[in-house]
């Protein structure tokens, strides 16, 4: 694959920007397909099978969040070399390096060296994906224009959604024909599905190298690394944007990475099982990211978030009800609901947040605006899991309940209406942190926000809307066809792409020093 070393201006449009576009798309969905072949329960179930615990689990969803601190060094490193392009490359590189020789683990080590040995390789991935986020960041927003920028994310999302959930289906597949393969030894597969990922992740990379670089604006006099974090603490409405995505990220992250091992470990669920609950919510996802996205850019971020917000931290307490003390007849459609809800409502708290953090960066500031905020809300991101993981030991043989009971001559009846054990006294605090994080959201101010239950009414409207197309024939043809529809989207693409440059006469001779 050819390199592209276009370079944009500050302010491009075009059909060069639509070129880097459509490069960024396919390097979204290349790199969905690999988070999915590399984390989420494929990553927990291998680090169970390494043998680690509650902590060591915490500590592993922690690594990622905390890492992002090196963001504040990466402020220093895109202010000194000032090609965010270069720097992220370099950095995704060493990345796709590290998930291979994780790959490699069980093969040269086993026991307390093997779990050492992978979370040791995951600090040093995450740190480099730390400081690659540092520079991507304000390289995209620098070059996706702000008025399709909620629809765009959104579709490249909505696109990398898609391919992960047939990914997902066959490493599935994959995993249960390998016990065939590796017995009781089913650490090795996930090698396999992680060296996968990292074929993805690189193909992503090779797709990244061809969006056009941006020239950061001249630099106004040198102005020191602790000036850049706290200078968009000075910018009050920014300030409480960061107050709530810390609350929000905290809750999120104490609850959510134990999802995997509740139901792998209390529930007692099959792998295909949990796969087959993930890919449920990853296609209400998919189906709702195009809805949120279009109602980001016609009303704002901060509507979206109103709404999705109490639906996620509802899902939360939802988790406590699917043991009573144990698993029930109704622990399964349970599940499935909750998966459901936590799709949809995660595809616009994750778009939402993103977004309105990059609307609310300053063009010529984002890279300190954008590096701030990602530095405070990784640390109450890195502190949850972690905290979490020591509340599940602690409350490891402890247990709240709350019966009804009724009593007559001849019998006894008793209803459990709440019991909680282990990972469910967290699921708790996670809600209840959740509601306080709703509360901040309200002090945030966004240009075109509108009230909740405007954007509520016009999504009542949007899911009639969808019921009555999936409901017709045309609706039916569209759900068999989806996955050569969306084959033959990123085929367009190309096609389009490949007719602009042969036009163009020029585009492998373009030669821009300082992009690759």
């Amino acid at each position: 694959m050819k390199d592209s070393n276009k370079t944009l201006p500050s302010h491009s449009s075009g059909r060069q920007l639509e070129q880097g576009l459509n490069y960024l798309t396919k390097d979204g969905v290349a790199a969905q397909c690999m988070v999915v072949l590399t984390s989420g329960a494929f990553l927990i179930a291998f680090a169970i099978e390494l043998g680690a615990s509650n902590f060591q689990i915490g500590l592993l969803a922690a690594i990622g969040p905390l890492a992002q601190l090196l963001q504040i060094p990466g402020i220093y490193i895109v202010e000194t070399v000032r090609n965010r392009k270069k720097i992220s490359l370099v950095m995704v590189w060493l990345n796709r390096i590290c998930w291979i020789a994780v790959a490699f683990v069980p093969f040269f080590y086993s026991g307390e060296a093997a779990l050492t040995a992978f979370l040791l390789l995951m600090i040093l991935s995450s740190s480099a994906t730390a400081i690659s986020t540092c520079s991507w960041n304000s390289w995209i927003r620098d070059l996706v224009p702000d008025k399709i920028m909620g629809e765009y994310f959104a579709r490249r999302m909505r696109l990398g959604i898609g391919a992960g959930i047939f990914l997902s289906l066959a490493a599935a597949v994959f995993l249960d024909l390998s016990k065939n393969w590796f017995g009781q030894s089913p650490v090795y597969s996930y090698s396999i599905l992680f060296l996968a990922g990292a074929g993805a992740g690189i193909t992503a990379v090779l797709y990244l190298g061809r969006v056009p670089n941006v020239p950061m604006a001249d630099a106004n006099g040198r102005i020191s690394l602790l000036h850049s974090i706290l200078e968009p603490l000075k910018d009050a409405n920014f300030r409480k944007l960061i107050g709530f995505l810390c609350s929000w990220s905290f809750a999120a992250n104490l609850a959510a990475p134990f999802f995997m091992v509740y139901m792998l470990r209390r529930l007692g669920l099959s792998m295909s099982m949990v796969v087959g609950l993930s890919l449920l919510g990853q296609l209400s996802n998919y189906a709702f990211l195009m809805i949120w996205g279009r109602f980001i850019d016609r009303f704002s971020n901060k509507s979206v978030l109103s709404v999705c917000g109490p639906l996620m931290i509802g899902s939360f307490l939802g988790w406590t009800f699917t043991t009573m003390p144990g698993p029930h007849f109704l622990t399964i459609p349970l599940l499935a609901f909750l998966h459901i809800i936590v799709g949809v409502a995660a595809s616009g708290m994750v778009l939402g947040s993103s977004n309105i953090a990059f609307k609310m960066a300053p063009r010529g500031k984002a890279t300190s605006y954008l590096a701030a905020n990602t530095i405070f809300v990784s640390i109450a991101a890195g502190t949850g899991p972690m905290l979490g993981g020591k509340f599940a030991d602690f409350f490891y043989e402890r247990e709240l309940s709350w019966t009804l009971e009724y009593t007559t001559p001849y019998e006894t009846f008793t209803l459990p209406t709440l019991n909680l054990q282990q990972w469910d006294f967290f699921f708790v605090l996670a809600f209840i942190i959740g509601l306080y994080s709703l509360h901040r959201l309200r002090k945030v101010t966004e240009v075109g926000e509108v009230g909740r239950k405007i954007v509520a009414g016009h999504l009542m409207i949007e899911l009639r809307r969808q019921i009555r197309i999936l409901s017709s024939v045309e609706g039916l043809r569209q759900m068999v066809t989806f996955p050569f529809g969306l084959i033959r989207e990123l085929k367009k693409e190309h096609k389009i792409e490949m007719a602009e440059e042969g036009n163009d006469g020029s585009g492998s001779n373009e030669q821009t020093s300082g992009t690759d």
